[in-house]
């Protein structure tokens, strides 16, 4: 199959609807109590001491062995050498040689829900918030609802304690315009229509909004200047608006990267999103060249954050996708039994010319980054083996696979993150005083990027998660609730 990436989940869900019938916080959250009888807590007390792991802190400097990390009332107390910190009499000990500790993963491009044969495209109220914590996402931003009340109230049970799952930043509806494929979308027609989905849900306890593809340029331009009005931020997966179009009027992210920025594409035409072509034209775009440079320096120069989420353009190509059995293990049955059908297929795939797309897709991370760009990165678990949790893994090992240093990959999915949010003073880095979000690997990251999905512990403001009974509560459940 030869399609153009840049052209959308307009594509993506075409791509998840052949194969398996899909259909269509605040910065500062307050602490919360987890219920006390909760399975899935492992660690409760309120001194912990992680002693001789490996930490690799979210600033980028190089991982610092043997160090020990004290966590007392759900924030960081105390971060050193082994040999130097002391740990005081009643503390929790962890003795963890041969372990890794990175900061809890925030996830920005994290959606609350999944497309698959049996249920169609609809909310995972439980399986994602548990997949999401068991895989060391500690946070996320949904950044395009299907059901943003939904979203709060499952944020409002976490932080009641009522049940598990991360910090949750629920983003607005979907600000898409007219033809779009999804029916579960509201179709804008006017600018003034776009201000005033805005304006209502400034009131309802959303932070962020995300345009889609099929938004005109007056549609978005009033949308960021209404939700600039309201304190609100707009991030964006385009299509019929260029990057540097939307970057002019001031939006604050942007989603995927290069394989949704059409205005390199020949004969674009304003306000629409260019009809499904080959890949192959990727062959002759020059990341290095003037048009892409200009591009990376506008949104660099204009402080536009990008979400990286290489996982789940990694399904236009599925011959290299490895295989996960960990992800036909959360699938509802009939899901898994279609997923694991057109996975196996797919690796019989011709993609060659997927494969540059994405090669393109890398490099042009790379290149934003190297310009003073801030990445940060996030799964976008919509579809077929792209899930809650194991999607964010996948993504820190192309990260890696990319050209960054594990030190890089994890700062992009951590501290990033949190600069992104606006929540950097609380999360997103192993310090003294910051949260206690903290992930607990077994095995040498650095060494071996693939630990990453050997999490033993999460912890999520000083509470300590189990893995295991996290994961099992949840087998079998993707794709139904």
């Amino acid at each position: 199959m030869r399609v153009m990436p840049g052209s959308s989940y307009r594509m993506l869900f075409a791509l998840a609807g052949a194969v398996i019938g899909a259909t269509g916080a605040d910065a500062q959250a307050p602490a919360a109590a987890p219920h006390p009888r909760s399975p899935f807590i492992s660690i409760d007390t309120a001194v912990v001491a992680l002693e001789h792991v490996t930490i690799i802190d979210g600033t980028g400097t190089p991982a610092r062995p043997d160090q020990t990390i004290i966590v007392e009332q759900g924030k960081i107390q105390t971060v050193g050498p082994a040999a130097s910190v002391a740990v005081r009499a009643g503390a929790r000990v962890l003795d963890l040689p041969g372990h890794t500790v990175i900061p809890g993963i925030i996830g920005l491009h994290d959606h609350m829900y999944y497309g698959s044969a049996i249920a169609g495209t609809r909310s995972m109220l439980t399986s994602y918030p548990h997949l999401f914590l068991a895989s060391g996402v500690t946070t996320i931003r949904t950044t395009g609802s299907l059901d943003p009340y939904q979203e709060i109230n499952v944020r409002a049970a976490i932080e009641r304690g009522t049940t598990v799952g991360p910090d949750i930043i629920v983003t607005g509806p979907y600000l898409q315009g007219r033809n779009s494929s999804v029916s579960w979308m509201h179709e804008m027609s006017t600018p003034e229509d776009a201000r005033r989905l805005v304006r209502y849900w400034s009131e309802e306890g959303v932070t962020w909004f995300k345009a889609y593809t099929q938004i005109t340029r007056d549609e978005l331009r009033a949308a960021i200047d209404e939700a600039h009005k309201h304190g609100m931020k707009v991030t964006a997966h385009l299509c019929s608006v260029g990057f540097r179009e939307a970057v002019d009027m001031g939006i604050d992210g942007l989603e995927h990267g290069l394989l949704t920025d059409t205005e390199f594409w020949p004969g674009k035409q304003p306000d629409v999103c260019p009809v499904t072509t080959d890949s192959a034209q990727y062959d002759a775009l020059d990341i290095d060249g003037p048009d892409v440079r200009r591009t990376i320096a506008d949104m660099v120069s204009h402080h536009v954050a990008l979400t990286s989420t290489l996982g789940v353009f990694e399904l236009y190509s599925p011959s290299r996708i490895p295989l996960d059995p960990r992800v036909y293990d959360a699938l509802a049955p009939g899901a898994a039994t279609v997923v694991r059908a057109w996975y196996d297929s797919a690796q019989h795939k011709n993609d060659t010319a997927e494969r540059i797309a994405f090669g393109k897709a890398m490099a042009f991370e790379r290149a934003f980054v190297k310009a003073g760009g801030l990445l940060g990165a996030g799964s976008d678990p919509c579809c077929l083996t792209e899930i809650a949790g194991y999607g964010d893994q996948r993504n820190f090992e192309l990260l890696v696979e990319a050209g960054f240093t594990t030190e890089q990959a994890v700062q992009i999915m951590t501290s990033n993150g949190a600069k992104v949010l606006g929540i950097s003073d609380r999360v997103g880095t192993i310090a003294a005083g910051k949260q206690a979000d903290l992930v607990v690997l077994d095995g040498d990251l650095v060494g071996h990027p693939s630990a990453i999905r050997s999490i033993t512990t999460v912890f999520r403001r000083g509470v300590g998660y189990d893995v295991a009974a996290l994961t099992a509560s949840v087998r079998g459940m993707v794709g139904l609730k």
